[in-house]
């Protein structure tokens, strides 16, 4: 399915995962995020071993951006060991490298949308938001998944001190936040209900364990 509307409705979200940042073939992700891999082949395999452990043939995968470091050829090799149909929210690394026959690999690319899942609008974005729209309103159910910030608590991202300013629904995505592997929407929807009831000035990445 094309994401062609302003809203895109995924019913109940059954079958529906999310991840970003996963940075294939990237050597240098690993010290900056303290990944526990000796090198960027270990790391793949690893990532994509998880990946399949989680995510059905059948099942849709959004990720959130930067994909893949190296060229084309890389990205297709990977792709093609990856369960599901996937769909890519463009990421800062993703831009140079989306190029020749990666395109006919994702169900659709994009550098947002906004899903419908269960009764919550989901906005997917490869960075996070400082607002958006409903944010404000804990009793509106609006969230944002983002990657970007490769959050961990000994990340040397430069933006991850800036997490503290997210609203009760957005939520890091991104394999670094989450063993690795992409979270589903039941999970993911658990955390963001959790975090509405939650004091809405906590610094959440500090302050709850997950």
């Amino acid at each position: 399915m094309k994401l062609d509307n302003l809203i895109n409705d995924f019913g109940d979200g059954s079958g529906v995962f999310f991840t970003s940042d996963t940075h294939f073939g990237h050597n240098g992700i690993i010290e900056c995020t303290h990944r526990p891999f000796k090198n960027s082949d270990e790391m793949d395999e690893a990532l994509i071993a998880l990946w399949n452990q989680t995510v059905g043939p059948n099942d849709i995968v959004f990720h959130l951006g930067d994909f893949c470091w190296n060229g084309s050829q890389k990205w297709v090799e990977i792709l093609k060991r990856l369960n599901g149909v996937k769909y890519l929210i463009v990421g800062n690394h993703d831009l140079k490298r989306l190029k020749g026959n990666v395109l006919q690999y994702f169900e659709d690319i994009k550098f947002q949308t906004v899903l419908q899942l269960d009764d919550w609008s989901v906005w997917l974005n490869h960075y996070p938001f400082l607002c958006y729209g409903g944010a404000w309103n804990k009793n509106r159910k609006v969230a944002q998944a983002f990657g970007h910030v490769h959050y961990e608590p000994l990340s040397q991202g430069l933006d991850v001190d800036r997490l503290q300013y997210l609203f009760p629904a957005q939520y890091d995505v991104g394999v670094d936040n989450n063993g690795y592997m992409p979270i589903s929407w039941a999970e993911l929807k658990s955390k963001f209900e959790r975090f509405n009831k939650a004091d809405k000035n906590m610094i959440r990445y500090k302050s709850l364990e997950f």
